[in-house]
């Protein structure tokens, strides 16, 4: 008898898993059902259709050869029954049944020898006053995109208020913003953008990008209510009132596992389904992936959650060829990610220090700003790339980078997350082949460069100054009883010594043996260069004539001005 596998949720688990096991299992029975009538979309470029960069939904969801995947798609070209409108009502497991109800509203129950939950998630909902009034939307799905594109294409919008300051909030005003020319500000409820992803530094980094491109970012504010008649005028939050005509809330999202809890299966703490390595749940005829579950950081070896649409793919591979008898198996993740602010990208996989000394670890971590490519050749670009680690057992916890879009700095980032899983030393870093040739990278790559400041700094021989420390210095007037000392060119440093006359000196590097009687003793020196490899070499040298009360900027003047931070 052919076998029959049901699959509730058609967009990428699901669909994925559908069609993977299709493949294997030619005379197997597969119908997937979703409440929706759009699937199998790419949920991810949502705020790139509404930026126009997209010009139809339906490139959302058409295939790379250009052919639309709807339920006559998935019929045609996969075999596989597709059911859009089907809400999933509830699974009876000891009768291997799910009641379904259709757009009709008729009732029936399909039979399942095997069932895939690909429920996702939902976006949250603040419980704040205005939330349920017109032009306020949660970006969850393409109808939300779709009225989303249709207000603003009509001239409706014309300043809008991004609530959350997360992967979907950016991307969403970065997309209101760039191609519509709309008033945009983000409220962020944390002190940074991006929290949990990147440390403060990148976090200012890509902020001062979008800054620069008109957006406007509230900080540290909680939102207290959406104040209008009908529609959205107003977004209340603790400190101002902000106009508004449009308002997206971006405040994170939370997994539907209503079905399951229901059915009986094991549910997480936080609310998603638990599935072991073969990807299935505490039924074993079930299997479940995507947003819905949580999988294992293979980082911390503890429950983890990464809603990424490239996750939810291999997973679905995965349970698909699972389903056809095979062992496949999906250890857990890292976490790699990359968001697109304007002409900056900024990426990373693992921990950042915060998120890395909760789970326990001895956390620190090294900066580094250099060339993508050989210094000598023509065309190139300054990136920036921070590297967390333990510093008792030397292993690698994570990293992020932030440059330009078409940097090779995404490159960087993607070569560490691929050793991350198997708890690299920093001395890994420094060491990792990497193709070379002068229009891709330098011979010591920027890689091995920041795993070489990791190691550098365990040993004590580097002691740096992140941007974020820097700023705090900056603004005390009383400078801290520091002296500038600047690495740089006489022509670049000279200026600033002019400026801050009293608390900024300029040695240049190749000059500093030779006046090193001019370096006081009795100051903290704050060592600075244009991207920080100048002013560790200083720091090493005023070392050894007993100079140790010394950091070195590791991003350097280049960083620096990329965070914001003005002289």
């Amino acid at each position: 008898m052919a076998m029959n596998v049901v699959v509730i949720g058609a967009v990428a688990v699901g669909s994925k898993a559908a069609c993977r096991f299709k493949r294997l299992r030619q005379d197997a029975t597969v119908t997937l059902i979703d409440s929706d009538e759009y699937i199998s979309y790419g949920g991810c470029g949502i705020p790139y259709y509404i930026s126009g960069d997209v010009s139809e939904e339906s490139q959302l969801r058409s295939t790379s050869f250009h052919m639309v995947r709807d339920e006559r798609f998935f019929k045609v070209d996969k075999g596989v029954d597709a059911m859009t409108g089907v809400t999933a009502l509830g699974i009876d497991r000891e009768n291997k049944r799910v009641r379904i109800r259709k757009k009709d509203g008729a009732e029936e129950a399909l039979p399942y020898d095997k069932l895939v939950l690909g429920t996702g998630t939902r976006a949250k909902k603040l419980g704040i006053p205005g939330v349920e009034l017109e032009n306020v939307y949660r970006v969850g799905n393409l109808h939300d995109a779709i009225r989303i594109k249709e207000m603003i294409v009509s001239g409706e919008a014309e300043r809008a208020v991004v609530i959350g300051g997360g992967f979907i909030g950016l991307e969403m005003a970065e997309a209101l913003s760039d191609m519509w020319e709309i008033e945009t500000s983000v409220v962020e409820f944390c002190d940074q953008i991006m929290p949990g992803f990147v440390g403060q530094d990148f976090a200012r980094m890509a902020q001062h990008q979008m800054e620069e491109n008109d957006i406007t970012f509230y900080l540290s504010e909680s939102v207290e209510a959406i104040e209008g008649t009908d529609k959205v005028e107003r977004v209340k939050t603790n400190k101002r009132t902000l106009n508004a005509d449009l308002v997206i809330m971006a405040v994170g999202i939370e997994p539907n596992t209503d079905l399951a809890r229901q059915a009986g299966l094991e549910i997480s703490p936080a609310g998603f389904l638990v599935v072991n390595d073969h990807m299935q749940t505490t039924d074993p005829d079930i299997y479940a992936g995507g947003d819905c579950v949580q999988i294992t950081n293979l980082i911390t070896g503890q429950p983890g959650f990464f809603p990424l649409g490239s996750m939810a793919n291999r997973e679905g591979r995965v349970i698909g060829t699972n389903l056809a008898g095979g062992d496949a198996r999906f250890p857990g993740g890292v976490g790699s990610f990359v968001v697109k602010v304007f002409d900056g990208a900024l990426c990373g996989a693992g921990l950042t220090v915060e998120t890395a000394r909760k789970a326990g670890f001895d956390a620190a971590s090294v900066q580094v700003a250099q060339f993508d490519r050989a210094h000598f050749y023509p065309e190139k670009e300054v990136i920036y790339l921070e590297l967390v680690f333990d510093k008792s057992t030397r292993q690698v916890l994570g990293i992020q980078g932030y440059g330009g879009v078409d940097s090779g700095m995404f490159a960087r980032v993607n070569a560490v997350a691929t050793v991350l899983q198997y708890k690299p030393g920093v001395d890994v870093i420094s060491n990792l082949e990497l193709a070379y040739s002068p229009p891709f990278a330098s011979a010591m790559d920027v890689i091995n460069a920041l795993g070489n400041a990791a190691e550098n700094f365990i040993e004590g021989r580097f002691r740096p100054m992140e941007p974020s420390e820097f700023d705090q210095c900056w603004l005390d007037e009383e400078k801290s009883g520091c002296l500038f000392l600047d690495c740089r060119a006489s022509a670049d440093g000279k200026p600033f010594e002019e400026k801050f006359p009293g608390i900024w000196k300029s040695i240049p590097h190749d000059e500093l043996c030779e006046r090193m009687d001019e370096v006081p003793r009795d100051k903290k020196l704050i060592l600075l260069c244009n991207t920080g490899v100048r002013s560790y070499e200083a720091q090493i040298n005023l070392a050894a004539e007993g100079i140790e009360d010394t950091v070195s900027v590791s991003p350097g003047i280049a960083g620096l001005k990329e965070c914001g931070i003005k002289f």
